[in-house]
């Protein structure tokens, strides 16, 4: 499985500021996807080996819960440094210096805290095959806090190619770890040296391409800042981690581990399908952004083509798995993991919520609005406890309806907030979710048709299924152009940015094409 990748900022060292090529913010988009896409694959491939030949799901079950439990607290290792690093307007190496120091004391005492509650832990749940699997994981956060500030300066510089190589490197030796220790035997606990392996790989690959970054001497000086920032973070990152996490807990004490691990797969496949659709370029646009704030242009038009962009592409690719859900899981892990596929489909028709106005988090922190930030965080999160809590007694699949009526509720703390700070207009919000709800059912449309007139999703094959979503791919690419979708023209901006590099492309028509409008914008 894999783990959280916290960035943030760099040491003394005055070569981590040191000028570097700045990348467009569509090749920084392009690389983060390449990283994303290659990340997803190794990951995906080694969850279905996994999960059909070595994981049974009370073993997924007992390190989801192990994970779910250090990672309530271990979240709070990055304590807001990626974010001050990013946004930042003038970092000098004696800013980075103070971040770096900070980050490293404060994210190994989170470490040496997560470490103390495994036996704890293990007690609450009654298991004592829970130590070790918590103590592992618990100890791969000890490696966590030097690669945390060379990755925030990749980002801060728009690096994304060394971006890709720390997180695909990484990807690499979770999957190899996890998949030798499974082969031997080790059940959960292959999954959490897994983890350790993927922190490991994170700090080796950011330090080498940052050029070894060490926070020596310590340095605490004109630490305001960052302290400021980073409490806010906390509190955040708690709110995100409860929600996030709360219902693997609530199922292991309530019901049992088979029970979080049928719920833990069903999040996860759903989780990791959308960073694979929109969570790359995250990181991409909280620096471009910055450079919009300095800059004194209006942020609400930029922001708007980034919603067009995240439920252009997300609204359809959620709502196919939903459609998809039973056949999926059938063809991917098996039937021991189909009771999985109720689950998925509320989980995935939540995530249509969460990601209907992105960056919800980073903006408010980058203009300075981080007590309404906290105001909301905490009510959301209040609600989302209350909500599980509600639900847990009737069973798996009310728990998993929960986090759609959660996701609604989201939409209506937020959408107020980030309309009052960015100055865009309902109506133009609204046009932007209308144009993404024309192409996400048009590309969900052929799958929904061959339910009812070809095979029922529990007897579709493959070949149906699959002849049908190259049917929706294309159906949502023509809608797209039909309903002059803004994502139509980043698609063919990016590919232009990408036909200008590869020169065996730049003969093609439509590429030609899309190059020559470019050109012409930008004068």
């Amino acid at each position: 499985m894999d783990t959280p990748s916290p960035a943030a900022a760099a040491g003394p060292a005055p070569t981590s500021l040191a000028p570097a090529p700045v990348m467009s913010v569509r090749t920084a988009a392009a690389w983060a996807l390449v990283s994303q896409y290659t990340s997803f694959a190794i990951q995906f491939a080694t969850s279905v080996v996994l999960a059909r030949w070595f994981i049974t799901p009370a073993q997924l079950g007992l390190f989801s819960i192990a994970f779910a439990a250090v990672t309530i607290v271990a979240f709070l290792q990055d304590f807001g440094v990626t974010r001050y690093i990013n946004g930042e307007r003038e970092l000098t190496p004696e800013k980075l210096h103070t971040a770096f120091t900070i980050s490293v004391l404060f994210a190994w005492g989170i470490a040496l805290l997560a470490i103390a509650a495994a036996v704890p832990v293990a007690h609450f749940y009654r298991d004592p095959a829970l130590l070790p699997v918590t103590l592992v994981v618990a100890c791969s956060y000890l490696l966590v806090p030097l690669s945390i500030v060379p990755q925030a300066t990749c980002q801060r510089r728009m690096d994304y190619r060394s971006n890709t190589m720390i997180e695909v490197g990484s990807s690499v030796c979770n999957a190899a770890a996890a998949v030798t220790f499974a082969v031997l035997g080790h059940g959960a606990l292959a999954l959490a040296w897994g983890a350790f392996a993927q922190q490991g790989a994170r700090l080796v690959i950011s330090q080498w391409r940052t050029g070894l970054m060490l926070p020596w001497p310590l340095r605490l000086r004109d630490a305001g800042p960052v302290l400021q920032l980073g409490g806010t973070n906390s509190v955040q990152a708690v709110c995100n981690s409860v929600t996030a996490r709360a219902p693997e807990l609530v199922i292991g004490r309530l019901i049992d581990s088979a029970a979080v691990g049928l719920f833990a797969r069903a999040s996860g496949l759903a989780l990791q399908l959308r960073m694979l659709v929109a969570g790359a370029v995250t990181g991409v646009f909280y620096p471009a952004f910055r450079r919009v704030r300095d800059s004194g242009d209006p942020l609400g038009p930029p922001y708007l083509r980034v919603v067009a962009a995240y439920t252009g592409v997300t609204w359809p690719a959620m709502a196919g798995i939903a459609v998809l859900a039973e056949p999926l899981v059938s063809t991917l892990y098996g039937p021991r993991w189909l009771a999985a596929a109720p689950l998925l489909w509320w989980i995935a028709l939540s995530q249509l919520c969460y990601v209907a106005l992105p960056l919800n988090a980073d903006l408010p922190l980058l203009l300075g609005r981080m007590k309404g930030l906290l105001h909301r965080n905490l009510a959301e999160t209040v609600a989302s406890v209350v909500l599980l809590a509600l639900a847990a007694p009737f069973g798996l699949a009310w728990v998993a309806a929960s986090r759609l009526a959660h996701g609604v509720l989201w939409v209506v703390v937020y959408a107020p907030f980030m309309r009052e700070m960015l100055g865009f207009s309902w109506r133009d919000l609204a046009s932007v979710w209308l144009r993404s709800a024309a192409v996400t059912v048009a590309a969900v449309a052929p799958l929904l048709l061959s339910y009812a007139l070809w095979a029922p999703a529990a007897r579709s094959g493959l070949a149906q299924n699959a002849l049908m979503v190259f049917a929706g791919v294309a159906l949502w690419l023509a809608m797209l152009r039909i309903v002059r979708h803004p994502l139509f023209a980043e698609i063919t901006g990016m590919l232009a940015e990408i036909a200008t590099t590869v020169p065996f492309l730049r003969g093609l028509p439509f590429l030609r094409h899309s190059a020559m409008a470019q050109g012409a914008a930008k004068a």
